[in-house]
């Protein structure tokens, strides 16, 4: 799997309350992001650790190279208004 980091990429699993709660967010204010199902991709979990310093998901990759891990929907729209990406 090849990361555009022109992309918000989000670490999360199916069965996790806050990644379905980011990951519906994310879908209602249309936001394009690349999701990356842990379950399915158990190798990016390492991935997303590298990123953290945690194993917490969900993790949130911005275009800009921060991230957060296990975000209020808040602290992810005041990030998505930072980037311009919120109307």
């Amino acid at each position: 799997m090849t990361a555009n980091p022109e992309i918000i990429r989000m670490y999360g699993a199916d069965w996790c309350r806050d990644c379905i709660r980011t990951k519906r967010q994310l879908d209602e204010l249309g936001i394009d992001y690349q999701y990356i199902n842990l379950v399915d991709t158990p190798d990016a979990a390492e991935d997303a650790r590298k990123i953290s310093g945690r194993t917490n998901i969900p993790v949130v990759v911005y275009p800009d190279g921060a991230h957060q891990v296990e975000p209020t929907n808040p602290e992810v729209e005041a990030k998505l208004r930072e980037l311009n990406l919120l109307a």
